[in-house]
């Protein structure tokens, strides 16, 4: 079998990324590619330890320009998206927050969600012109499409029958709710009279915009937390299970959950089989909305609170393709009404155009096969040009051992991302027979008979490569 090489392939969030990745990861199998998926500290922090590779990188900020700076020198192919760029804020904050005009340089090729995505950057001042940018979709748009999302179907069985009918709550309060307080827009004031301090999810705003958005945030919060034992009480043959942001605390929706009878709280697994399963969707601007649509769930913004400088600015797109209602009594009314069958899903051809613009890959080739073919030529591009100056055994050594001193300081530093239960939180891990369950049933829907390997690097790092190619074993 021809082998094209390693793509390195990390995972931030599990329950969002880990799914589409290893869909990504079969196909570029069938392409004779060796993928390496796990957690991105993990393979950040252990990067000296893989042969020449392609990385991809799911975002290009500050906190990115050091290691695309290691990378670089070691001889990786940098190639990146933005898992933030399909509902985004104003160019400006975007530019400001999500780029960073040193670390893009690093940047070989981007693939982006849609159209829109691409206008988006090439606004931006700073992209080197002659970067080509792909709109391939993303492979989180795959698993939407009617001939993968079976790949959901015995989970949104299973809690269906768990959960009977009920009505999925998504929250996106991960500004002003984060797991940490200094993930937070504002840190909390220590003294009477401090001044706020930011937190790193202003990163990128000025002050103006980063209290304001606090505010807004902070007012549909509190709509959110009225409004979950309202429908608890208004429609008493039905479950309400909250769904937080994976980066948000659970404290405040346990709470609620505790002073009420048929409220759940959970973050398990992919949001894809709980929308399947659900009766309806409730959101404020969050992306699931954009999901739902795509897969034909009813989907409510409630829009209690309004500030069209952030739900205009900020969450337009899922805003704008769900039903919006302005008060409870209206979101009652609107709710019964798709719970009885009377209306379906939002629709329009207005909707479809607005889609149609951010998000590719609807149909024809999948968003992954798209990002593969130019993986291929990125990797042949490799292969005939000339090797990379050779990092002296020395410098690789002196890399090698910063980054092990950075895996055992980072941690311990004061409001680290990387201390240990944050990332259990975001990345808990999972069993390799739970990841070959999940590439078989991928490969049973593509209908690929292609026999794949699937070996541990590490508790969080695995390798899936065509099995019986020796090409591939040495590749990692």
């Amino acid at each position: 079998m021809k082998t094209n090489g390693l793509l390195l392939i990390p995972v931030e969030n599990q329950v969002r990324e880990l799914d589409p990745k290893l869909l990504l990861a079969c196909v570029a199998a069938r392409r004779g590619f060796t993928s390496v998926l796990g957690s991105r500290r993990e393979m950040e922090m252990g990067i000296d330890a893989f042969p020449r590779g392609i990385y991809l990188s799911k975002s290009m900020t500050v906190r990115s320009l050091l290691f695309f700076q290691i990378a670089h020198r070691l001889g990786h192919e940098i190639v990146t998206w933005d898992e933030e760029a399909l509902v985004h804020l104003p160019p400006e904050t975007y530019f400001s927050r999500r780029l960073h005009p040193r670390a893009i340089r690093f940047v070989s090729h981007l693939f982006a969600w849609g159209h829109a995505n691409v206008d988006l950057w090439r606004q931006y001042p700073e992209l080197p012109p002659e970067t080509p940018i792909h709109p391939t979709g993303n492979p989180r748009g795959d698993l939407l499409r009617p001939e993968l999302r079976n790949f959901y179907q015995e989970d949104a069985q299973e809690i269906a029958t768990r959960y009977g009918k009920f009505i999925l709550v998504n929250t996106n309060f991960n500004h002003i709710n984060a797991f940490g307080d200094d993930l937070n827009l504002f840190q909390s004031v220590q003294k009477p009279g401090e001044p706020p301090k930011f937190g790193r999810a202003a990163r990128g705003m000025n002050l103006a915009y980063a209290e304001g958005l606090r505010d807004h945030k902070t007012a549909v919060f509190e709509d959110f937390k009225r409004l979950i034992p309202e429908l608890e009480r208004a429609f008493p043959e039905h479950t309400v299970v909250i769904r937080p942001h994976p980066t948000e605390k659970h404290d405040a929706y346990r709470k609620l959950a505790a002073d009420c009878r048929r409220v759940e709280v959970t973050n398990a697994g992919n949001v894809v089989p709980w929308l399947m399963a659900a009766q309806a969707l409730i959101h404020n601007g969050c992306t699931t909305g954009v999901e739902a649509y795509v897969l034909g769930v009813p989907a409510i913004s409630y829009r209690a609170s309004i500030d069209e400088t952030y739900d205009n600015g900020f969450y337009r797109l899922p805003n704008q393709i769900s039903y919006q209602c302005f008060s409870f009594e209206e979101l009652q009314s609107k709710l019964a009404q798709i719970l009885n069958g009377a209306v379906g899903s939002a629709d329009g051809d207005a909707r479809k155009a607005l889609i149609d613009r951010y998000l590719a890959g609807q149909d024809g080739p999948l968003a992954c096969e798209q990002i593969v073919e130019q993986l291929e030529h990125i990797r042949a591009a490799m292969q005939t040009a000339p090797p990379p100056l050779t990092m002296a055994a020395v410098q690789r050594r002196v890399i090698a051992g910063a980054l092990c001193l950075a895996r055992w300081i980072q941690p311990k530093l004061p409001g680290s991302h990387n201390r240990p239960e944050f990332q259990r939180h975001r990345y808990p891990g999972i069993a390799m027979e739970a990841v070959m369950r999940k590439l078989k049933r991928f490969q049973d829907l593509l209908q690929d008979d292609l026999r794949l390997a699937v070996e541990p690097l590490s508790d969080v790092i695995f390798k899936v490569y065509p099995a019986g190619s020796n090409a591939a074993k040495r590749s990692a």
